[in-house]
């Protein structure tokens, strides 16, 4: 084997070691962006579940909350009708006495 012969070998071996080499790096670091990217992923989806939970809760109260209103004004409607009937009596009982 000739000396450049030799030389074109060493040569080429050395670009392969430093090619190795930089694929290892280029390797770790897309370990490292998968690894990022789960770890995003994770917390992502653990913020949106917290936030749906915590509307959900909101929700159930804000349910709640509407129907104690509901309720309320309800009772009030019903007190109003049995007020106004109260009234619709007497004004017909005048009536009634009129007419006698």
């Amino acid at each position: 084997m000739s000396q450049d012969e030799l030389s074109d070998i060493r040569r080429r071996l050395n670009a392969a070691e430093q090619d190795a080499a930089a694929a290892r790096v280029l390797a770790g670091a897309a370990d490292r962006d998968v690894t990022e990217i789960r770890t995003e992923i994770r917390d992502f989806r653990n913020a949106t579940t917290a936030s749906f939970n915590a509307l959900r809760e909101d929700f159930g109260d804000l349910r709640t909350h509407v129907d104690r209103g509901f309720t309320e004004m309800r009772g009030k409607l019903d007190a109003t009708a049995s007020g106004q009937q109260h009234i619709a009596n007497l004004i017909q009982r005048l009536i009634d006495d009129q007419d006698r």
